[in-house]
């Protein structure tokens, strides 16, 4: 089993609200929703029973439409099909992919209130209209999101428990590690970034040890998202796929927001939101939003017009954009372990922070200015998220190459918003160090902002 720090949330939930509320988990498909929550079934509850609403047999439909009125006979009968004996406060009900029958989500409200059991959703897609109408949203769930295993978790799988521990004190101290712990790690983060974090490529890749076979696990993830795309999405499945299909080009520009004119010169906006809310929606993609005028509000500054579409999972982006082509032929394999990353090390490296940043809680934003008439006055900040030292105040995050020979841009935003601005970073990959009061941050120590 993958260890997985969500393991610990699931605990603390049931230990501190004692089936007062329902656990809902969000989360993209093959995440690893259902597996958690069988295990932490098996290993924290006297027995479980799962259903799978994405393969739900006619009896059960019957029985939630016909019988949860009487919930003696609606739990007896559940009992009975599964074969698994329920006991009162010592059994956990998981509903898996609810979205598919909204019928079951509205009937958690009564489930809670009774209080017998205890009960975890789950499932994607969850704010989608068509799965949240014709039904009342029960105001007992408690919703978490679950996002692909993180850089620690990744060390775990490998039987690394001590470096991260390690690197928070340096972090903490803001001190360099050295050369040779600094090339161990950034190592094993550019691992990480080939593999990625979906639970399917972790499993592969410690079994077998090979990229390929783990590129071929992730070409089925992204053949079932796409298929997903075409199931779920009707009315307009084709505007999404061309969204889906095209973040890899984007991502590989200088500058990474998103043009819909590469789909069609006469895409507008308004007209791809629904698409652009699906992907997201679905925790396919990690949405970043340009903010016009920043501060510790983000929201109420954004404009949704001028946005960048990252990947959820960095390993799922790395297949990607080489779908069309044979393993052999995909060079970042190569360039990311060997370091020799030209064109596409923006495109890798912004992707990685926007993940671990929205792992971390953050709603991702940048800051993004033109000014055709004075060039000078150009910026373009890769993101902007609260400081952890001055909640007032915002941290400045710049994604540079190990190369880069200077921050204009950072220079020019601190000019102007410095009494907004807490800390500033650039992130790249060479060891820690602080200049010009900018801390220069290995870039796997993203994980502690």
């Amino acid at each position: 089993m993958l260890k997985r720090k969500l393991y610990k949330t699931l605990l603390e939930w049931k230990n501190n609200d004692k089936g007062t509320t329902a656990l809902l988990i969000d989360g993209a498909r093959r995440i690893g929703k259902s597996y958690i929550c069988e295990e932490f079934g098996k290993n924290e509850y006297k027995s479980y029973i799962l259903i799978d609403f994405g393969n739900i047999s006619k009896e059960i439909v019957d029985v939630f439409e016909n019988e949860s009125s009487n919930l003696d006979l609606f739990f007896m009968k559940i009992s009975a099909f599964y074969g698994i004996r329920l006991y009162e406060r010592e059994s956990l009900i998981i509903f898996d992919e609810i979205q598919q029958f909204p019928r079951a989500r509205q009937l958690i409200k009564y489930l809670v209130k009774d209080g017998r059991y205890d009960y975890i959703e789950t499932g994607s897609l969850l704010s989608l209209k068509r799965n949240t109408e014709n039904i009342i949203l029960p105001s007992e769930e408690k919703h978490i999101e679950m996002f692909p295993l993180d850089f620690e978790e990744f060390l775990w799988a490998l039987g690394d428990t001590v470096t991260v521990p390690l690197l928070k004190e340096f972090f903490i101290k803001k001190l360099p590690l050295g050369q040779a712990l600094h090339r161990k790690i950034m190592n094993d983060f550019r691992q990480y970034i080939l593999v990625g974090g979906m639970p399917q490529a972790i499993n592969k890749y410690l079994e077998t040890k090979n990229f390929a076979d783990v590129d071929d696990v992730k070409r089925n993830i992204l053949n079932l998202y796409r298929n997903d795309i075409g199931k779920f999405a009707k009315g307009y499945e084709n505007k999404v796929i061309s969204i889906f299909d095209e973040i890899p080009s984007q991502l590989s520009k200088k500058e990474k927001k998103y043009r819909l004119s590469a789909i069609t010169k006469e895409a507008r906006y308004r007209e791809y939101e629904d698409s652009f809310m699906w992907l997201n929606d679905a925790m396919i993609t990690n949405t970043c939003y340009n903010s016009t005028d920043p501060n510790v509000g983000f929201s109420l500054n954004k404009d949704s017009s001028t946005r960048k579409c990252y990947m959820m999972d960095t390993g799922l982006l790395v297949t990607q954009t080489f779908m069309d082509s044979d393993y052999t032929e995909n060079d970042l394999y190569k360039a990311v372990l060997f370091n020799k990353l030209n064109i596409n090390e923006g495109m890798l490296m912004e992707n990685i922070v926007a993940q671990v940043l929205r792992t971390n809680g953050h709603r991702l934003f940048f800051y993004s200015k033109s000014d055709n008439e004075d060039r000078s006055n150009n910026m373009e900040l890769d993101f902007l998220i609260k400081d952890k030292e001055n909640l007032k105040k915002i941290a400045v995050i710049e994604v540079k190459s190990s190369t880069y020979k200077k921050h204009s841009s950072l220079d020019k935003f601190r000019t102007k918003y410095k009494e907004r601005i807490g800390t500033s970073y650039i992130l790249y990959q060479k060891d820690l160090m602080i200049r010009d009061e900018v801390i220069h941050l290995p870039i796997y120590m993203s994980i502690f902002l």
